[in-house]
């Protein structure tokens, strides 16, 4: 079914009130000149209403009722109708001079995502993109997701586009502004994350829910968004407020141990890392906060001693991986992709271990 916007008869001109005023004072045999005496108004103030270029004030259209019989109401509501004409015509203007900023945003991607319309015309997708931002123009829109591109950090062997990117992220605010959080507490959070670590050995079904209810209720909002073309983002971190952060994951690599690494990584910078920074997880990014965050996460999933020990016994058959997993209480697949990345295990050895997830929109998402 149609929306009804899309229905709407939106002329390109507007009609001003003193068209109709014109009329009027000739249906009484009234000129211009009479009009401006009975009124007490300059004979250049009543023709500079009939062309459109002076305004209709509260105050004038008192004094039209009372020397025309005709209510203030309705020249008020004459003069409100023109000016709002004026403004969407100008804005129109502004629209189809947009429509090249279309090209920088993925929008086919977000009508598949399910955030947006497919709208026919071109100047109406304008608008409903930066609807979907929440700004009112392109320049506002460059103004605002400027900021960001200091964190599209990524190896120049990919192409990414920072407008997808910056679509990846709205997607991820919007569904986080539904998610209910108590005020971020610390303690909570690093509580939260031991009990999540053992959640690592269930099945989607069970750690998601629970996962997004434990991060919650310490003041961090989690969400799975897919993918969108040219971001190759696993992951980011970003705070919405100055009490609730957002833990944004993409599923990018579909294996339980670069998901479960990628969300405590984010969480690490989350706990170690200054609430005005914005980190997007991809190729590349090696400074020292990317460092801080990549120790974080693999110390809380394998603790140091244990991982030594690991090494000490030297191993590593998948029914001894699974036995090491066990003792931790984390999946096995995290033990060997953690071999695998410290060049200890081959890549080729040891993936049946690993789990592969699909990401499943669930009926409440935008």
């Amino acid at each position: 079914m149609a929306d009804r916007r899309d229905l709407e008869f939106r002329p390109d001109y507007a009609i001003p009130p003193g068209r109709t005023l014109v009329e009027t004072i000739k249906a009484l045999g009234m000129s211009q000149a009479e009009l401006a005496s009975r009124t007490g108004r300059p004979l250049k103030t009543i023709n500079e209403i009939i062309k459109g270029k002076a305004a209709i004030t509260p105050t004038t259209a008192l004094q039209l009722e009372r020397t025309l019989g005709v209510p203030a109401r309705f020249w008020n509501n004459l003069e409100a109708n023109y000016r709002e004409s004026l403004a969407r015509i100008e804005e129109q203007r502004h629209l189809d001079a947009g429509i090249a900023w279309l090209n920088r945003i993925p929008v086919k991607a977000l009508v598949k995502e399910g955030v947006i319309r497919d709208l026919p015309s071109r100047a109406d997708m304008v608008a409903e993109v930066l609807n979907f931002f929440g700004v009112s123009s392109p320049e506002a829109w460059d103004q605002v997701w400027s900021r960001q591109k200091a964190a599209f950090r990524r190896s120049l062997a990919f192409a990414i586009s920072p407008g997808s990117v910056a679509a990846w992220l709205r997607i991820g605010e919007l569904r986080a502004q539904r998610i209910t959080c108590s005020a971020f507490a610390r303690s909570r959070f690093r509580v939260a994350l031991s009990t999540i670590r053992r959640l690592t050995v269930e099945p989607p079904e069970v750690f998601q829910p629970e996962l997004t209810r434990l991060c919650a209720e310490a003041g961090v909002a989690v969400v799975f968004v897919s993918e969108l073309p040219k971001t190759r983002v696993s992951g980011a971190t970003r705070w919405l407020t100055t009490n609730k952060a957002l833990i944004q994951l993409s599923l990018r690599y579909k294996a339980d141990d670069h998901l479960w690494f990628t969300f405590f990584h984010e969480a690490g910078h989350i706990l170690l890392h200054g609430k005005r920074n914005i980190f997007l997880e991809g190729n590349g990014a090696n400074d020292t906060k990317e460092q801080e965050a990549n120790r974080f996460a693999a110390n809380i999933l394998i603790p140091p001693s244990d991982f030594q020990m690991l090494l000490e016994k030297g191993e590593m058959t998948n029914s001894a991986i699974r036995r090491f997993a066990s003792e931790l209480g984390i999946a096995p697949g995290i033990v060997v992709g953690r071999l695998q990345h410290e060049s200890i295990l081959p890549y080729s050895h040891c993936n049946d271990l690993k789990r592969r997830f699909e990401l499943v929109k669930s009926t409440d998402e935008a």
